[in-house]
């Protein structure tokens, strides 16, 4: 028997009292059902994974909505019992338990506290990848770890009742698998409405919806869902063109209404206008408005959407590389209640959103959204038979390839110049980084902290920022204009003759000219900070001038490029534009793209190259005062022609926008990209026989005239070799200078003077000089030069392996890859075609293997550039060779679609010429300006 003086023993303290019995409960249910909840998440996530499809769908983001609901339910709960729990088992002698207890609360800490953090919900946002990446795996790996430690915690206590968690383990597997396997319900909200003539609706523009069917302009216009997040970005944006792209753009308004007219007039319906409508008009066009003959292009909320958000987030193809709008769209998927007007719901989805950000990703951000071919979907153009009813195809502007093909884009391996690293797309330009701390914002080294792209989309279209009172979009323009360009007044040309003697460089100070004789005035222009062609875009309504005043005393004595009264800028200047005409002459000064024939003049400069204006310079002969020279190249948007006609249109009882009135002066900004100034000294004729003066032999660069001696020299040639035949040899003396002053450049752009002459031995002859220079010339430039040398000479084999060897550079560190470069390719399938006729009638096995070879290279040619008209002729005469009927009636009516009218010029020109004298001057092989035309 027990001493009755002994205590009696203490009763067991419960770690679980009824009421946390119950608390138990209720985090085990939840738990259950989160635990159901997320392997059905993970489940749709694997699947994604291993398929690349998306599978995120409306239930989906539902029952994201409930693991969140569930994880933040699971939270006081969890806390309640956990600590409560601890407390009352700390002090029990199974130890192990007790900190198997321990480490099981710590981590449903973990998987709380990583589950709120993961929804970014108030100030919690974690913006760093690496950081989310870590949380994100701890919230996805810690409940295993949980379920492992709850077992064995439950190990040491009653015991485990294993037919209950069986019956709930296969409930909840069997919940998974339907769920995952049923992705039913869908948020998109435009129902089946079609166009009635099916895919013809969306002709002659190429865009086209994923269904064939239309989408709702509430989808469409749903700016307001994206600004909730990313205000920064929509404030950007909406100062942009591109949100002024349809008829809220006044320009763009003028000009469709008249060929909607037009159309309407010629083939009894406006479809030929719907080739605008696929990148200016989505909202209208892909909701079924654009065709409605009473289509208010004012008041309709349509006609002010724009290139809206969703119209270029919800594309979902690119379909080709001909641009034309070549896309198809679709009502992107969202989370459920992104179309709620409640405020509550509104708040959820935006919760959804970020804590669940890589389903809205997958839906508004493709991986093809960041390349040059995204942005040349809208920015290369074609003009189709159904809009001009005259040939099926014709070369409107194209920004795509003459990226492509520039040494800016690292693509192009004929260019004059090279920068240090290729500017990989567009975005690097048009859409620079923007400090931010919202939503999707990463780490931007350039900026020093957390970044998003901006979506301003800063080019050249100040006027329409004039028109809506925007100075801060009309200086992003100005800045992004300013010094893409350089201006040099170069040299002097002796009695007024482009043959005649050179007197250049041209210091700043220090020259000096002859009392009573004429000169040319010898001026470069230069691309510098720009991939494509300038002017680009609408180059016949861009005013890109040179205005260039001579004084002498503070009196006039010479000018070009002056304005009128109404700031029109006279017509006998030098414009960097196209001069376009109709098929009877008439200029086409509306954008009338319907009425476009064919170009009188050309003068776009490629980018990293040069052009070359001479102008007349008279020296008065009874003055001896120093001549001040001004040259300034400027640029406006719109010319004065143009901006009448966009004022005629606007009706100002319905539209409350003031352009100003017919006949009024231009007041569209001007902004001055590059100027020069030089002051010429005056001697009399007893001085002229005077030696040149030291500046002109010496290669320096001082704060006045920072432009390097050689580069001066060489950017003057590459602007002669450019203007065609004409001076090409001048160009040649230019580079023959460059290359004195140990520079590559100029015995290879020499090499290219001597290709142009079919002077075979001097070319050679200058590329093999360039090879001795150091550092060396670009190797694959060097290479297509040599291959081009070879092939002209017959030799056939050795230019077939320089051209693969340009095809085949790659310079990583820089982003090089000269793959793409079809020019280059066309020339090593013509050379390959070349071998193949070479031993058509001496080797059939060498004759076969050959034309196979020539055939696959023009093959690849249309991969990156469909539209080639070498490209399809050649495959045209070797599916002839091959006996296959069939491919070259293909191929040739391609070429003929393709090639251009050699005819047309014959037909409208003549005309042109004598409607416009000015333009014919400026059309000539050889421009000279004279600064005393109108004085």
């Amino acid at each position: 028997m027990p001493d009755a003086k002994s205590p009696a023993p203490k009763k067991a303290r419960r770690v679980i009292t009824p009421r946390l019995r119950l608390v138990l409960y209720v985090v085990l249910t939840l738990f259950g059902a989160l635990s159901a909840n997320g392997l059905y998440l993970a489940g749709v996530t694997a699947l994604q994974f291993f398929t690349g499809e998306t599978y995120e769908s409306h239930s989906y983001q539902l029952m994201f909505l409930g693991h969140i609901g569930l994880g933040l339910l699971l939270i006081v709960p969890v806390v309640v019992f956990g600590f409560a729990h601890m407390m009352r088992g700390k002090d029990r002698r199974n130890r192990r338990a007790v900190k198997i207890g321990y480490a099981l609360l710590i981590v449903a800490l973990v998987i709380l506290i990583s589950g709120v953090l993961l929804t970014r919900m108030g100030s919690i946002s974690i913006v760093d990848p690496s950081t989310r990446r870590i949380v994100y795996w701890s919230h996805l790996l810690a409940p295993a770890a949980a379920v492992w430690l709850y077992w064995l915690h439950r190990l040491v206590g009653p015991k485990i009742k294993w037919q209950i968690g069986k019956r709930v383990g296969v409930a909840i597997a069997g919940f998974v698998v339907i769920m995952v396997a049923f992705q039913a319900s869908d948020s998109k909200i435009s129902g089946d409405k079609a166009p009635a003539d099916g895919d013809q609706y969306f002709k002659p523009s190429l865009a086209k919806t994923t269904t064939g069917k239309f989408i709702s302009e509430k989808v469409l216009m749903n700016d307001e869902y994206c600004l909730r997040c990313h205000s920064d970005i929509h404030n950007d944006w909406i100062h942009s063109a591109h949100k002024l792209s349809s008829f809220n753009n006044p320009a763009y308004r003028a000009s469709v209404r008249e060929t909607r007219k037009v159309s309407a007039q010629r083939d009894g319906s406006v479809q030929a206008s719907r080739w605008c409508a696929g990148c200016h008009d989505p909202a209208p066009f892909f909701s079924g408005k654009f065709d409605d003959p009473n289509y208010d292009d004012v008041d309709d909320p349509t006609a002010h959407a724009g290139l809206t958000c969703t119209a270029c987030h919800a594309i979902q193809f690119i379909d080709s590389n001909i641009g034309n709008a070549d896309y198809t769209i679709d009502e992107p998927h969202h989370y459920p209640f992104t179309y709620s007007q409640n405020k509550l719901l509104q708040t959820l989805n935006e919760l959804m959103v970020k804590a669940k950000p890589a389903f809205h990703q997958s839906e508004m951000l493709k991986p093809f959204h960041r390349t040059t071919e995204f942005c040349g979907t809208c920015h290369k153009v074609s003009l189709p038979g159904e809009l001009t009813h005259y040939k099926p195809w014709l070369r409107g502007q194209n920004h795509y390839d003459s990226f492509l093909l520039s040494g800016v884009s690292g693509h192009g391996a004929r260019s004059f110049y090279y920068p240090p690293v290729a500017q990989t797309n567009c975005n690097g330009c048009h859409m620079p980084p923007i400090a931010s701390d919202q939503f999707g914002a990463k780490y931007d080294e350039s900026l020093g902290t957390t970044a998003s792209l901006g979506h301003r989309f800063a080019s050249a279209n100040s006027a329409i920022s004039h028109w809506m009172g925007d100075p801060q979009g009309v200086e992003a323009h100005r800045k992004i204009l300013e010094g893409c360009m350089r201006i040099d007044l170069f040299g002097l040309r002796r009695e007024a003759e482009v043959d005649g003697e050179l007197i250049a460089p041209l210091p700043n100070e220090g020259a000096t000219v002859v009392a009573g004789q004429s000169y040319l005035l010898e001026t470069v222009l230069r691309t510098l900070t720009l991939g494509h062609h300038f002017t680009q875009g609408t180059t016949d309504s861009n005013q890109v001038w040179v205005e260039l005043t001579v004084k002498q005393a503070g009196k006039v004595i010479g000018r070009s490029g002056h304005q009128d009264q109404r700031n029109a800028v006279d017509p006998w200047s030098h414009f960097v534009s196209n001069f376009v005409v109709d098929r009877e002459g008439n200029r086409i000064n509306r954008r009338n793209a319907q009425d476009i024939y064919t170009v009188l003049y050309n003068n776009q400069i490629p980018p990293g190259a040069g052009q070359i204006i001479h102008y007349l310079l008279d020296v008065p002969e009874d003055s001896m005062e120093d001549i001040e020279v001004e040259a300034r190249l400027l640029y406006r948007k719109f010319d004065t022609e143009y901006l009448d006609f966009v004022r005629a249109d606007r009706d100002p009882h319905r539209d409350p926008l003031n352009l100003g009135q017919v006949g009024e002066p231009n007041d569209l900004p001007i902004i001055e990209i590059a100027s020069d100034r030089i002051t010429l000294s005056v001697s009399s004729a007893a001085d002229s026989d005077l030696a040149d003066p030291a500046w002109l032999q010496a290669d320096t660069s001082d704060d006045q005239q920072p432009i390097p001696t050689w580069q001066r020299y060489n950017d003057y040639g590459i602007g002669l070799l450019l203007n065609g035949t004409a001076e090409l040899k001048q160009a040649a003396e230019a580079f023959r200078v460059v290359q004195s002053l140990g520079r590559y450049d100029g015995p290879l752009n020499l090499a290219r003077v001597h290709v142009a002459e079919a002077d075979l031995v001097s070319a050679k002859t200058a590329l093999d000089k360039a090879l001795e220079f150091d550092p060396a010339p670009p190797s694959w430039t060097h290479a297509w030069l040599s291959g081009t040398v070879n092939r002209q000479n017959g030799n056939f084999e050795a230019a077939e392996e320089l051209y693969r060897g340009v095809l085949n550079t790659k310079v990583e560190e820089r982003g090089f890859d000269f793959s793409k470069d079809y020019i280059v390719r066309n020339s090593l399938g013509g050379t390959l075609f070349d071998l193949a006729r070479k031993y058509q009638d001496r080797d059939e096995a060498r004759f076969e293997r050959y034309l196979q070879a020539a055939n696959r290279e023009f093959l690849t040619v249309l991969e990156t550039d469909s539209e080639n008209a070498t490209a399809y002729l050649n495959l045209t005469q070797i599916a002839d060779l091959m006996g296959d009927k069939q491919a070259r009636d293909r191929y040739a009516a391609k070429h003929q679609r393709y090639k251009l009218d050699e005819n047309a010029a014959e037909i409208a020109l003549p005309k042109a010429k004598r409607k416009y004298p000015a333009a014919n001057h400026a059309a000539e092989s050889v421009v000279i300006f004279d600064l005393k035309r109108d004085l």
